[in-house]
């Protein structure tokens, strides 16, 4: 079985920060712990967005160090969505607050799922999110015959995204600490 990981890089990020206290895990020795011994992994997607210009120079200088880690790995794709500023208001005080809110990239993971699909260059697609805006489009790819799993900590998981995958694989902390890259 040939197998292509998607992993919705914020989503990530948040889940290890949220249940494992750290971020530094080995994306290929994740990628290689999904896919197991009996499957071939075809490629791993990374979806994520560039910090914007005004960052705090140290998270910006973070981040590309990052993907700078990620352009070498083998068989590992980046793919970018933007940052578009949205402004929110206190409910308590009424000050207005600037953030920042990724756009595209679920839509980007869909179309990626799909057209790797129909080119028929994987027969199982897991999918790294808790996110169920892309149940649609897993519905979409087991309708053209593949197989989709999911697979994420418990929390923060959407049940309907569980339901429509074909496997949920539950992220714990026992299996993911010795894929840490700074063991402490």
């Amino acid at each position: 079985m040939r197998v292509c990981v998607f992993i919705d890089g914020s989503n990530f990020y948040k889940s290890c920060e949220r249940n494992l206290g750290r971020t530094d895990v080995s994306l290929t020795g994740f990628a290689n712990m999904l896919v197991g011994a009996t499957r071939d992994l075809v490629r791993t997607y990374y979806y994520m967005s560039r910090l914007p210009a005004d960052a705090a120079v140290e998270h910006r200088q973070g981040q590309q160090r990052f993907i700078n880690v990620l352009d070498r790995l083998p068989y590992v794709e980046v793919r970018y969505g933007k940052l578009v500023p949205r402004e929110d208001v206190c409910q308590s005080c009424g000050a207005k607050h600037r953030r920042w809110q990724e756009k595209g990239l679920d839509m980007r993971i869909g179309v990626d799922m799909l057209a790797q699909a129909s080119k028929d260059n994987y027969d199982v697609a897991i999918l790294v999110t808790g996110d169920g805006d892309l149940c649609e489009a897993v519905q979409a790819v087991k309708d053209l015959g593949k197989h989709v799993e999911v697979a994420t900590f418990r929390n923060g998981r959407s049940d309907e995204l569980a339901t429509v995958c074909d496997v949920v694989t539950e992220l714990t902390t026992a299996e993911m600490t010795p894929l840490l890259l700074k063991q402490q």
